[in-house]
């Protein structure tokens, strides 16, 4: 996988900033597969601040491994800001970091509904004990929908320090 010279310039910014700051970061990903931590540890001393990601792209992955309440995967669906916030949370905790971002989204091409059109996405950030989350709707193809998705996780981090 190549990285845009966009994805490589907020990765190495958030790592500068993360360093300064003494945190680490993990993430919990769903529809980008594990691209946020790729792009992460594309920086070159990444293990100064990052600390893990988690892949938990199937809803049983998500609720065994990052503890989300398997009723609110029933009932807002695993594209949803209670999951996006409990993925950050949970992956704060397991990780011991000051810093998590989630992504769980519709990435296409199929999967989406009219509440939920493909490119609906929702991220959960964890910044030193305070949750945010916030939903995007991205157009394009699956491999745009899942490159913007991690643009705006980086910038997301960036904007909590």
């Amino acid at each position: 996988m190549s990285l845009s010279n966009s994805i490589v310039a907020l990765s190495s910014q958030l790592g500068q900033t993360l360093k300064r700051k003494g945190w680490k970061v993990t993430c919990a990903e769903s529809c980008t597969g594990g691209g946020i931590g790729f792009a992460i540890t594309s920086v070159a001393g990444s293990s100064d601040w990052f600390e893990q990601g988690f892949i938990t792209y199937s809803n049983e992955a998500k609720a065994s491994i990052l503890t989300v309440v398997e009723m609110d995967l029933e009932k807002y669906g695993a594209v949803s800001e209670p999951v996006a916030l409990q993925m950050a949370e949970g992956a704060a905790r397991l990780a011991e970091s000051e810093m998590a971002i989630s992504v769980t989204g519709i990435a296409g091409p199929g999967g989406g509904t009219e509440g939920k059109p493909v490119g609906t996405v929702w991220f959960g950030r964890y910044a030193n004990g305070d949750l945010s989350a916030t939903k995007q709707v991205f157009s394009g193809d699956r491999q745009e929908v899942r490159e913007k998705a991690i643009l705006f996780a980086l910038q997301y981090c960036l904007d909590a320090l």
